[in-house]
Protein backbone atom coordinates (compact mmCIF):
# COMPACT_ATOMS: atom_id res chain seq x y z
CA UNK A 1 0.00 0.00 0.00
CA UNK A 2 2.94 2.25 1.10
CA UNK A 3 4.29 1.79 -2.79
CA UNK A 4 1.42 2.42 -4.50
CA UNK A 5 0.76 5.57 -2.23
CA UNK A 6 3.93 7.14 -3.69
CA UNK A 7 2.61 6.14 -7.48
CA UNK A 8 -0.55 7.93 -6.41
CA UNK A 9 2.06 10.88 -5.07
CA UNK A 10 3.75 11.16 -8.43
CA UNK A 11 0.69 10.79 -10.60
CA UNK A 12 -1.12 13.86 -8.78
CA UNK A 13 1.70 15.82 -8.61
CA UNK A 14 1.97 15.66 -12.35
CA UNK A 15 -1.51 16.81 -12.62
CA UNK A 16 -1.59 19.46 -10.43
CA UNK A 17 1.84 20.84 -12.25
CA UNK A 18 0.27 20.30 -15.58
CA UNK A 19 -2.95 22.34 -14.15
CA UNK A 20 -1.39 25.68 -13.55
CA UNK A 21 0.11 25.74 -17.13
CA UNK A 22 -2.68 23.83 -18.88
CA UNK A 23 -5.97 24.64 -17.11
CA UNK A 24 -7.73 22.73 -19.83
CA UNK A 25 -7.57 19.16 -21.01
CA UNK A 26 -6.27 17.90 -24.15
CA UNK A 27 -10.29 17.10 -25.87
CA UNK A 28 -10.59 14.04 -27.21
CA UNK A 29 -13.37 13.05 -29.19
CA UNK A 30 -15.62 10.22 -28.08
CA UNK A 31 -15.31 8.57 -31.72
CA UNK A 32 -11.72 8.36 -30.96
CA UNK A 33 -11.94 7.65 -27.38
CA UNK A 34 -10.40 4.19 -27.77
CA UNK A 35 -7.77 4.65 -30.08
CA UNK A 36 -5.83 7.75 -28.30
CA UNK A 37 -6.08 5.89 -24.93
CA UNK A 38 -5.23 2.26 -23.73
CA UNK A 39 -8.16 1.52 -21.75
CA UNK A 40 -8.29 -2.49 -23.22
CA UNK A 41 -8.70 -5.03 -20.44
CA UNK A 42 -6.52 -8.01 -20.87
CA UNK A 43 -6.00 -11.50 -19.68
CA UNK A 44 -2.61 -10.55 -18.48
CA UNK A 45 -1.63 -7.55 -16.12
CA UNK A 46 0.66 -5.23 -16.58
CA UNK A 47 3.84 -3.92 -14.75
CA UNK A 48 3.99 -0.96 -12.12
CA UNK A 49 5.36 1.50 -14.17
CA UNK A 50 3.02 0.47 -17.29
CA UNK A 51 0.65 1.10 -14.99
CA UNK A 52 1.53 4.33 -13.81
CA UNK A 53 2.07 5.59 -17.43
CA UNK A 54 -1.16 4.39 -18.48
CA UNK A 55 -2.85 6.16 -15.64
CA UNK A 56 -1.30 9.75 -16.23
CA UNK A 57 -2.20 9.54 -20.05
CA UNK A 58 -5.65 8.64 -18.85
CA UNK A 59 -5.34 11.68 -16.36
CA UNK A 60 -3.99 14.20 -18.68
CA UNK A 61 -6.84 13.66 -20.82
CA UNK A 62 -9.60 14.13 -18.33
CA UNK A 63 -11.55 17.01 -18.62
CA UNK A 64 -10.31 19.18 -15.27
CA UNK A 65 -13.55 20.56 -12.93
CA UNK A 66 -11.19 22.09 -10.58
CA UNK A 67 -9.47 24.70 -12.67
CA UNK A 68 -10.27 28.36 -13.29
CA UNK A 69 -11.67 27.57 -16.73
CA UNK A 70 -14.37 24.93 -16.06
CA UNK A 71 -18.04 27.25 -15.75
CA UNK A 72 -19.61 23.88 -16.87
CA UNK A 73 -21.59 21.97 -14.03
CA UNK A 74 -23.30 22.84 -10.48
CA UNK A 75 -19.80 21.82 -9.03
CA UNK A 76 -16.44 22.82 -9.43
CA UNK A 77 -12.83 23.85 -7.43
CA UNK A 78 -10.61 21.53 -5.33
CA UNK A 79 -11.02 21.90 -1.36
CA UNK A 80 -7.23 20.64 0.00
CA UNK A 81 -9.05 19.66 3.64
CA UNK A 82 -12.24 18.39 1.89
CA UNK A 83 -10.08 15.96 -0.21
CA UNK A 84 -8.14 14.92 2.84
CA UNK A 85 -11.01 13.90 4.20
CA UNK A 86 -12.12 11.88 1.11
CA UNK A 87 -9.01 10.29 0.71
CA UNK A 88 -9.04 9.26 4.49
CA UNK A 89 -12.44 7.54 3.90
CA UNK A 90 -10.90 5.74 0.92
CA UNK A 91 -8.57 4.50 2.84
CA UNK A 92 -10.21 3.85 5.85
CA UNK A 93 -13.48 2.14 3.40
CA UNK A 94 -16.09 1.60 6.45
CA UNK A 95 -19.34 0.87 5.29
CA UNK A 96 -21.79 3.07 7.20
CA UNK A 97 -24.85 0.75 8.29
CA UNK A 98 -24.08 -0.50 11.47
CA UNK A 99 -22.15 1.34 14.61
CA UNK A 100 -20.17 -2.17 14.51
CA UNK A 101 -18.80 -1.44 10.69
CA UNK A 102 -18.49 2.29 11.30
CA UNK A 103 -17.77 3.45 14.87
CA UNK A 104 -16.71 6.57 15.35
CA UNK A 105 -17.42 7.50 11.43
CA UNK A 106 -21.21 7.04 12.55
CA UNK A 107 -20.78 9.98 15.14
CA UNK A 108 -18.96 12.12 11.91
CA UNK A 109 -22.15 12.03 9.91
CA UNK A 110 -24.57 11.92 13.02
CA UNK A 111 -22.66 15.84 13.91
CA UNK A 112 -23.08 16.64 10.57
CA UNK A 113 -26.93 15.97 9.99
CA UNK A 114 -27.41 17.28 14.02
CA UNK A 115 -25.85 20.76 13.31
CA UNK A 116 -27.67 21.23 9.91
CA UNK A 117 -31.10 20.30 11.39
CA UNK A 118 -29.88 22.86 14.28
CA UNK A 119 -29.45 25.67 11.97
CA UNK A 120 -32.55 25.01 10.09
CA UNK A 121 -34.59 25.46 13.67
CA UNK A 122 -35.86 22.08 13.85
CA UNK A 123 -35.63 20.13 17.32
CA UNK A 124 -34.31 16.42 18.41
CA UNK A 125 -36.87 14.57 16.44
CA UNK A 126 -35.25 16.09 13.41
CA UNK A 127 -32.59 13.11 11.52
CA UNK A 128 -31.48 12.79 8.37
CA UNK A 129 -28.78 10.42 6.27
CA UNK A 130 -26.32 11.16 3.36
CA UNK A 131 -26.82 9.70 -0.24
CA UNK A 132 -25.43 9.35 -3.86
CA UNK A 133 -26.39 12.21 -5.33
CA UNK A 134 -28.99 15.02 -5.61
CA UNK A 135 -31.15 12.62 -7.72
CA UNK A 136 -31.28 9.98 -5.33
CA UNK A 137 -32.28 12.56 -2.16
CA UNK A 138 -34.86 13.38 -4.24
CA UNK A 139 -36.57 10.01 -4.82
CA UNK A 140 -36.04 9.67 -0.90
CA UNK A 141 -38.07 12.32 -0.40
CA UNK A 142 -41.20 11.01 -2.86
CA UNK A 143 -40.71 8.13 -0.87
CA UNK A 144 -41.55 9.88 1.90
CA UNK A 145 -44.00 11.90 0.84
CA UNK A 146 -45.61 8.66 -0.62
CA UNK A 147 -45.71 6.36 2.41
CA UNK A 148 -46.80 9.69 4.79
CA UNK A 149 -50.00 9.67 2.60
CA UNK A 150 -50.55 5.67 3.17
CA UNK A 151 -48.59 4.03 5.30
CA UNK A 152 -49.83 1.15 3.75
CA UNK A 153 -48.51 1.37 0.00
CA UNK A 154 -45.32 0.09 1.53
CA UNK A 155 -46.62 -3.36 2.16
CA UNK A 156 -49.41 -3.66 -0.06
CA UNK A 157 -48.95 -1.64 -3.06
CA UNK A 158 -50.47 1.74 -4.40
CA UNK A 159 -54.30 1.16 -5.19
CA UNK A 160 -54.89 4.87 -5.98
CA UNK A 161 -53.65 7.68 -8.36
CA UNK A 162 -50.97 10.02 -6.68
CA UNK A 163 -50.00 13.52 -8.03
CA UNK A 164 -47.01 14.97 -7.37
CA UNK A 165 -46.36 18.76 -8.37
CA UNK A 166 -42.84 20.28 -9.36
CA UNK A 167 -42.35 23.58 -11.03
CA UNK A 168 -41.53 23.38 -14.90
CA UNK A 169 -38.10 24.85 -14.33
CA UNK A 170 -37.35 21.93 -11.41
CA UNK A 171 -34.75 19.19 -11.96
CA UNK A 172 -35.02 16.26 -14.52
CA UNK A 173 -34.92 13.48 -12.00
CA UNK A 174 -38.46 14.12 -10.56
CA UNK A 175 -40.53 12.26 -13.22
CA UNK A 176 -37.90 9.58 -12.70
CA UNK A 177 -38.58 9.12 -9.58
CA UNK A 178 -42.19 9.40 -9.71
CA UNK A 179 -41.35 6.07 -11.96
CA UNK A 180 -39.67 4.78 -9.61
CA UNK A 181 -41.91 5.34 -6.79
CA UNK A 182 -45.47 4.17 -8.21
CA UNK A 183 -46.62 7.37 -8.79
CA UNK A 184 -46.38 7.32 -12.43
CA UNK A 185 -44.69 9.88 -14.88
CA UNK A 186 -47.94 11.24 -15.94
CA UNK A 187 -48.76 12.06 -12.11
CA UNK A 188 -46.44 14.42 -12.45
CA UNK A 189 -47.88 18.16 -12.78
CA UNK A 190 -45.56 21.47 -14.09
CA UNK A 191 -46.49 24.37 -12.64
CA UNK A 192 -45.87 27.69 -14.31
CA UNK A 193 -43.13 29.84 -13.11
CA UNK A 194 -42.56 33.57 -13.07
CA UNK A 195 -40.64 35.49 -15.28
CA UNK A 196 -37.61 34.47 -12.93
CA UNK A 197 -38.43 31.12 -13.15
CA UNK A 198 -40.37 30.60 -9.43
CA UNK A 199 -43.22 28.52 -8.86
CA UNK A 200 -46.40 30.26 -9.42
CA UNK A 201 -48.47 29.01 -5.81
CA UNK A 202 -51.55 30.42 -7.43
CA UNK A 203 -51.23 28.08 -10.48
CA UNK A 204 -50.37 25.66 -8.04
CA UNK A 205 -53.11 26.12 -5.88
CA UNK A 206 -55.61 25.92 -8.88
CA UNK A 207 -53.58 22.70 -10.56
CA UNK A 208 -54.24 20.97 -6.99
CA UNK A 209 -58.05 21.33 -7.04
CA UNK A 210 -58.82 20.52 -10.07
CA UNK A 211 -56.97 16.92 -9.82
CA UNK A 212 -58.95 16.67 -6.67
CA UNK A 213 -62.05 17.04 -8.42
CA UNK A 214 -60.86 14.62 -10.98
CA UNK A 215 -59.89 12.10 -8.33
CA UNK A 216 -56.92 12.13 -7.72
CA UNK A 217 -55.02 12.40 -4.73
CA UNK A 218 -52.34 15.12 -4.45
CA UNK A 219 -49.19 13.63 -1.91
CA UNK A 220 -46.29 16.29 -2.35
CA UNK A 221 -45.12 19.93 -3.98
CA UNK A 222 -41.54 19.95 -4.50
CA UNK A 223 -39.59 23.55 -4.77
CA UNK A 224 -36.24 24.03 -5.72
CA UNK A 225 -33.76 26.47 -3.88
CA UNK A 226 -31.63 27.02 -7.08
CA UNK A 227 -33.05 26.06 -10.16
CA UNK A 228 -30.66 24.32 -12.75
CA UNK A 229 -30.87 27.28 -15.25
CA UNK A 230 -31.60 30.18 -13.68
CA UNK A 231 -30.80 29.73 -10.41
CA UNK A 232 -34.46 30.31 -8.80
CA UNK A 233 -35.74 29.84 -5.61
CA UNK A 234 -39.39 28.87 -5.05
CA UNK A 235 -41.25 30.56 -2.73
CA UNK A 236 -41.94 28.04 0.55
CA UNK A 237 -44.36 29.99 2.75
CA UNK A 238 -47.17 30.30 0.38
CA UNK A 239 -46.88 27.04 -0.73
CA UNK A 240 -46.71 26.04 2.78
CA UNK A 241 -50.06 27.06 3.25
CA UNK A 242 -51.20 25.21 0.40
CA UNK A 243 -50.03 21.92 1.55
CA UNK A 244 -51.78 22.37 4.94
CA UNK A 245 -55.12 23.01 3.43
CA UNK A 246 -54.58 19.54 1.61
CA UNK A 247 -52.36 17.55 3.59
CA UNK A 248 -49.48 17.31 0.99
CA UNK A 249 -46.06 16.48 2.01
CA UNK A 250 -43.45 19.69 0.76
CA UNK A 251 -39.87 19.22 0.18
CA UNK A 252 -37.23 21.47 -0.68
CA UNK A 253 -34.76 20.25 -3.33
CA UNK A 254 -31.99 22.40 -2.52
CA UNK A 255 -29.08 20.16 -4.54
CA UNK A 256 -27.79 23.36 -6.23
CA UNK A 257 -28.17 26.08 -3.92
CA UNK A 258 -29.38 24.88 -0.58
CA UNK A 259 -25.95 25.64 0.78
CA UNK A 260 -27.35 29.24 1.53
CA UNK A 261 -28.08 27.61 4.81
CA UNK A 262 -24.36 28.70 6.26
CA UNK A 263 -24.72 32.52 5.11
CA UNK A 264 -26.35 35.01 6.78
CA UNK A 265 -26.49 37.55 4.06
CA UNK A 266 -28.54 34.99 1.53
CA UNK A 267 -30.30 32.50 3.92
CA UNK A 268 -33.53 34.49 3.40
CA UNK A 269 -33.36 33.23 -0.53
CA UNK A 270 -34.87 29.67 1.78
CA UNK A 271 -37.05 31.86 3.93
CA UNK A 272 -39.63 30.12 5.34
CA UNK A 273 -37.19 26.65 5.43
CA UNK A 274 -38.13 25.41 8.91
CA UNK A 275 -41.45 24.80 7.65
CA UNK A 276 -40.96 22.39 4.74
CA UNK A 277 -41.04 18.28 5.58
CA UNK A 278 -37.89 17.26 4.18
CA UNK A 279 -34.71 19.04 2.75
CA UNK A 280 -31.67 18.32 0.82
CA UNK A 281 -28.93 19.79 -0.70
CA UNK A 282 -25.63 19.17 -1.74
CA UNK A 283 -22.09 19.78 -0.33
CA UNK A 284 -20.26 19.32 -3.69
CA UNK A 285 -21.43 21.80 -5.00
CA UNK A 286 -21.69 25.29 -3.07
CA UNK A 287 -19.69 23.71 -0.39
CA UNK A 288 -17.17 22.76 -2.82
CA UNK A 289 -16.42 18.87 -1.11
CA UNK A 290 -15.51 16.48 -3.12
CA UNK A 291 -18.41 14.13 -5.13
CA UNK A 292 -20.24 12.92 -3.94
CA UNK A 293 -21.93 14.58 -0.93
CA UNK A 294 -25.58 14.69 -0.51
CA UNK A 295 -27.54 15.09 2.42
CA UNK A 296 -31.30 14.83 3.18
CA UNK A 297 -32.94 15.77 6.62
CA UNK A 298 -36.34 15.14 7.69
CA UNK A 299 -38.36 17.45 10.10
CA UNK A 300 -39.75 14.01 11.84
CA UNK A 301 -37.29 11.11 11.83
CA UNK A 302 -39.84 8.65 12.55
CA UNK A 303 -40.90 8.98 8.48
CA UNK A 304 -37.34 8.38 7.99
CA UNK A 305 -37.41 4.95 9.74
CA UNK A 306 -40.96 4.18 8.64
CA UNK A 307 -39.38 4.09 4.40
CA UNK A 308 -36.52 2.67 4.96
CA UNK A 309 -35.70 1.04 7.93
CA UNK A 310 -35.71 -2.86 7.48
CA UNK A 311 -34.88 -5.63 9.94
CA UNK A 312 -31.63 -7.80 9.27
CA UNK A 313 -30.54 -10.11 12.21
CA UNK A 314 -26.83 -10.57 9.82
CA UNK A 315 -26.36 -6.55 10.33
CA UNK A 316 -28.08 -4.64 13.22
CA UNK A 317 -26.20 -7.29 16.03
CA UNK A 318 -24.79 -4.10 18.05
CA UNK A 319 -26.33 -1.11 19.49
CA UNK A 320 -29.53 0.41 19.10
CA UNK A 321 -30.96 2.22 16.04
CA UNK A 322 -30.03 5.33 16.77
CA UNK A 323 -26.83 4.36 16.09
CA UNK A 324 -27.27 1.92 13.12
CA UNK A 325 -27.44 4.40 10.01
CA UNK A 326 -28.82 1.45 7.56
CA UNK A 327 -32.29 2.24 9.43
CA UNK A 328 -32.28 5.33 8.25
CA UNK A 329 -30.95 5.25 4.45
CA UNK A 330 -32.13 3.65 0.99
CA UNK A 331 -28.86 1.79 0.88
CA UNK A 332 -27.59 -0.88 2.95
CA UNK A 333 -23.92 -0.62 2.01
CA UNK A 334 -22.60 2.75 2.06
CA UNK A 335 -19.39 4.94 1.46
CA UNK A 336 -18.67 7.40 4.31
CA UNK A 337 -19.32 10.56 2.64
CA UNK A 338 -19.76 12.17 5.66
CA UNK A 339 -16.02 12.32 6.59
CA UNK A 340 -14.94 14.73 3.80
CA UNK A 341 -17.86 17.85 4.78
CA UNK A 342 -16.78 17.49 8.12
CA UNK A 343 -13.21 17.42 7.74
CA UNK A 344 -13.80 20.63 5.74
CA UNK A 345 -16.43 21.92 8.49
CA UNK A 346 -13.71 21.26 10.96
CA UNK A 347 -10.64 23.02 9.61
CA UNK A 348 -12.65 26.00 8.66
CA UNK A 349 -15.81 26.91 10.78
CA UNK A 350 -19.32 27.52 9.91
CA UNK A 351 -17.74 30.71 9.42
CA UNK A 352 -15.54 29.53 6.81
CA UNK A 353 -18.81 27.86 5.58
CA UNK A 354 -20.25 30.83 5.54
CA UNK A 355 -17.66 32.94 3.43
CA UNK A 356 -17.30 29.89 0.71
CA UNK A 357 -20.82 30.16 -0.05
CA UNK A 358 -20.96 34.24 0.06
CA UNK A 359 -17.97 34.57 -2.12
CA UNK A 360 -19.23 32.90 -4.98
CA UNK A 361 -22.08 35.37 -5.01
CA UNK A 362 -19.51 38.09 -4.93
CA UNK A 363 -18.12 36.61 -8.17
CA UNK A 364 -21.71 36.22 -9.75
CA UNK A 365 -22.29 39.98 -9.24
CA UNK A 366 -18.65 40.67 -10.93
CA UNK A 367 -19.74 38.59 -13.76
CA UNK A 368 -23.50 40.23 -14.08
CA UNK A 369 -21.80 44.20 -13.77
CA UNK A 370 -19.38 43.32 -16.69
CA UNK A 371 -22.39 41.55 -18.53
CA UNK A 372 -24.53 44.58 -18.09
CA UNK A 373 -21.81 47.12 -18.71
CA UNK A 374 -20.74 45.46 -22.14
CA UNK A 375 -22.96 46.75 -25.31
CA UNK A 376 -22.45 43.27 -27.29
CA UNK A 377 -23.54 41.42 -24.29
CA UNK A 378 -27.23 40.60 -23.35
CA UNK A 379 -28.42 39.66 -19.60
CA UNK A 380 -30.89 37.14 -18.96
CA UNK A 381 -30.83 35.87 -15.45
CA UNK A 382 -31.61 38.29 -12.71
CA UNK A 383 -29.48 39.05 -9.08
CA UNK A 384 -28.86 37.01 -6.27
CA UNK A 385 -28.18 34.05 -8.41
CA UNK A 386 -25.02 32.25 -9.29
CA UNK A 387 -25.90 31.42 -12.68
CA UNK A 388 -25.22 34.07 -15.13
CA UNK A 389 -27.16 33.26 -18.31
CA UNK A 390 -25.95 35.77 -21.57
CA UNK A 391 -25.33 35.65 -25.55
CA UNK A 392 -22.93 37.67 -26.59
CA UNK A 393 -23.16 39.32 -29.97
CA UNK A 394 -26.04 37.59 -30.60
CA UNK A 395 -23.93 34.25 -31.57
CA UNK A 396 -25.94 30.89 -30.94
CA UNK A 397 -24.63 30.04 -27.27
CA UNK A 398 -24.56 26.20 -27.64
CA UNK A 399 -22.01 26.72 -30.85
CA UNK A 400 -19.68 28.88 -28.74
CA UNK A 401 -19.59 26.24 -26.10
CA UNK A 402 -19.06 23.55 -28.31
CA UNK A 403 -16.70 25.23 -29.85
CA UNK A 404 -14.84 26.20 -26.90
CA UNK A 405 -14.37 23.04 -25.71
CA UNK A 406 -13.55 21.14 -28.75
CA UNK A 407 -10.48 24.05 -28.87
CA UNK A 408 -9.46 23.84 -25.28
CA UNK A 409 -10.17 26.85 -24.39
CA UNK A 410 -13.30 27.15 -22.05
CA UNK A 411 -15.64 24.79 -20.02
CA UNK A 412 -19.06 26.58 -19.80
CA UNK A 413 -22.30 25.01 -21.12
CA UNK A 414 -25.51 26.41 -21.96
CA UNK A 415 -28.99 26.60 -21.22
CA UNK A 416 -33.16 27.77 -21.85
CA UNK A 417 -35.65 29.54 -20.18
CA UNK A 418 -38.60 30.98 -21.72
CA UNK A 419 -37.30 30.05 -25.43
CA UNK A 420 -34.25 31.73 -25.37
CA UNK A 421 -31.09 29.86 -25.20
CA UNK A 422 -28.43 31.32 -24.17
CA UNK A 423 -24.37 30.52 -22.32
CA UNK A 424 -24.67 29.89 -18.87
CA UNK A 425 -21.93 30.72 -16.29
CA UNK A 426 -21.54 29.33 -13.00
CA UNK A 427 -19.79 30.79 -10.54
CA UNK A 428 -20.02 27.77 -8.12
CA UNK A 429 -16.20 27.31 -7.83
CA UNK A 430 -14.70 29.23 -4.80
CA UNK A 431 -11.29 28.94 -5.17
CA UNK A 432 -12.17 31.83 -8.24
CA UNK A 433 -11.87 35.43 -7.93
CA UNK A 434 -12.81 38.15 -9.46
CA UNK A 435 -9.95 38.20 -12.03
CA UNK A 436 -10.69 34.47 -13.02
CA UNK A 437 -14.43 35.90 -14.32
CA UNK A 438 -13.09 38.85 -15.51
CA UNK A 439 -10.49 36.49 -17.79
CA UNK A 440 -13.17 34.54 -18.46
CA UNK A 441 -14.88 37.14 -20.44
CA UNK A 442 -11.46 38.28 -21.72
CA UNK A 443 -11.07 34.97 -23.18
CA UNK A 444 -14.52 34.74 -24.67
CA UNK A 445 -14.31 37.63 -26.92
CA UNK A 446 -10.51 36.78 -28.04
CA UNK A 447 -11.75 33.30 -29.25
CA UNK A 448 -14.87 34.66 -31.09
CA UNK A 449 -12.37 36.85 -32.64
CA UNK A 450 -10.51 34.40 -33.82
CA UNK A 451 -13.26 32.34 -34.92
CA UNK A 452 -15.29 34.86 -36.04
CA UNK A 453 -15.68 33.60 -39.44
CA UNK A 454 -16.90 29.67 -38.62
CA UNK A 455 -19.24 31.58 -35.70
CA UNK A 456 -20.69 34.01 -38.41
CA UNK A 457 -21.54 31.15 -40.67
CA UNK A 458 -23.41 29.32 -38.15
CA UNK A 459 -25.31 32.73 -36.91
CA UNK A 460 -26.53 33.14 -40.52
CA UNK A 461 -27.73 29.87 -40.77
CA UNK A 462 -29.83 30.60 -37.77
Amino acid sequence: MRNTLKIFDRITKKLLDDELNNPMAEFVPSEELYERINLRLERSGISEDELEEVLKDLLMKTPRTATNRFFNQLFGGRNDKAVLGDLLSVVLNNSMYTYKAAGPQVGVEKTVIREICNIIGWDKNADGTFAPGGSMTNFMSMILARDHFDKEIRYNGANKSMTVYTSKESHYSIPKNAAFSGIGRNNVRYVPCDKEGKIDPVALEEMIQEDVEKGHAPIMVNLTAGTTVLGAFDPIRSVRETCDRHGMWLHLDGAYCGSVIFSEKYKHLVDGLELVDSFSFNAHKMIGTPLSCSIIVAKNKKHLYNSFSNDANYLYQTDHDEFNLGKTSLQCGRRNDALKFWTLWKSVGSEGLEEIVDHQFFLADVARKYVRLNGDYTLYSYDESISICFNYKGIPARKICTLLYEHSELLVGYGSFDGVEFIRLVTINAQNDEKDILNFFKMLEGFVERHSSLLLEETLEK
